[in-house]
């Protein structure tokens, strides 16, 4: 075992499966990547712009002003259109439609990076025996992650003018446990079986799972505020409207389905979860980075800076009425402080015991 480094967590183990390493963290950048412009999607009401699920034909535009015609008369048949957008012209429907379209777009682009960089690596042995299994259920992850995409979307096609809250929560998890798994592949591409390279504190790797499991929740909650618009209802902080608790908050029954139906409670448990989470969160960071050295002590460094400022940015936000460009960034951040929370954790778990 070496010695701590001033600049760095551990050697890379071999630079014979660097490669792969880059191709896990380019397929995990890319699914960051799209989860942001998922939520530009949610905030422009773009998501239901496309009613066919068309796998291969989808991934060409609209060519052609009949075909522009065809795809926008589909729409017309929606509820949304029906209740929030009748008269709409063609040109806004553009608008809509290419957020949808791109999202799509960048899906479909995702899959064949991971996949045909898969088949040339297995076909020409360069895969770890250990890998291939990870490596083919990571593929069978983002196929079906596709189809529960399709599935929240048909969702809104019904008597409702919003895909559903529960779907899109799954949807928006999905993504996020294909981002942690993809970057824990490159991290084990790069590092092998390498453990830390200086001791720290065995309790801070299971306070650092906890809290991760934490920020979890707290952002699929997020993901309810979103499916429910429950992000405009109180654009105050913190109180939402003559106190801290909205007197909404238990005006369904049974009880629990404040927790996933009421915007209002749903708003206000994204807000408590949040609290504790950038608390804890800030707490861990100052923990970290007394205990720790190298590499990992500026990990918990830019973890408590992360938490800070996306909670600054989530309040600021909600006070903005949630407007596109502050609520995609929003989701950036949680992406960022999920990340680093997943590469923190990974160190912590290839500890040396104190």
């Amino acid at each position: 075992m070496t010695n701590p480094s001033a600049a760095s967590l551990a050697p890379p183990a071999s630079q014979r499966h660097m490669d792969l390493a880059i191709w896990m963290f380019v397929c995990a950048a890319m699914i960051v990547a799209m989860a942001i412009i998922g939520a530009i999607t949610r905030l422009t009401e773009s998501g239901l712009s496309i009613m066919e699920w068309a796998p291969i034909k989808g991934a060409l535009p609209p060519l052609s002003e009949s075909e522009w015609r065809r795809l926008f008369a589909l729409y017309q048949q929606t509820d949304e259109y029906k209740i929030d957008n009748a008269g709409m012209a063609l040109a806004d429907f553009k608008a809509i439609f290419w957020w949808e379209w791109i999202h799509r777009l960048w899906g479909r682009t995702i899959g064949l990076v991971y996949a045909l960089p898969l088949v040339w690596f297995w076909l020409r042995g360069r895969l770890p025996a250990w890998s291939k299994p990870l490596l083919f259920a990571g593929l069978i992850l983002g196929g079906l992650q596709g189809f529960v995409g399709w599935f929240m979307v048909h969702s809104g096609f019904g008597e409702r003018t919003d895909v559903s809250q529960y779907r899109l929560a799954l949807h928006l998890s999905m993504a996020l446990a294909l981002e942690v798994y993809v970057l824990l592949l490159g991290l084990r591409f790069a590092y092998g079986r390498q453990t830390l390279n200086q001791a720290v504190p065995p309790r801070l790797a299971a306070v650092t799972l906890c809290l991760f499991a934490l920020l979890s929740l707290t952002v699929v909650s997020g993901a309810f505020v979103a499916g429910l618009n429950a992000g405009t209802l109180y654009t105050e902080f913190p109180l939402m409207g003559a106190g801290l608790v909205p007197v909404e908050y238990s005006e369904l029954s049974p009880w629990w389905r404040n927790w996933f139906d009421n915007g209002a409670a749903v708003q206000f448990n994204h807000r408590l979860l949040a609290s504790f989470t950038a608390t804890a969160s800030l707490g861990l960071a100052l923990w970290g980075w007394l205990k720790t050295q190298a590499g990992l002590r500026w990990i918990f460094l830019s973890l408590g800076l992360a938490a800070l400022g996306q909670y600054l940015l989530g309040i600021t936000t909600l006070l903005m009425a949630v407007p596109v460009a502050l609520g995609a960034l929003h989701q950036a951040g949680a992406i960022t402080l999920l990340t680093l929370y997943t590469i923190a954790a990974y160190w912590l778990t290839r500890q040396q015991r104190t």
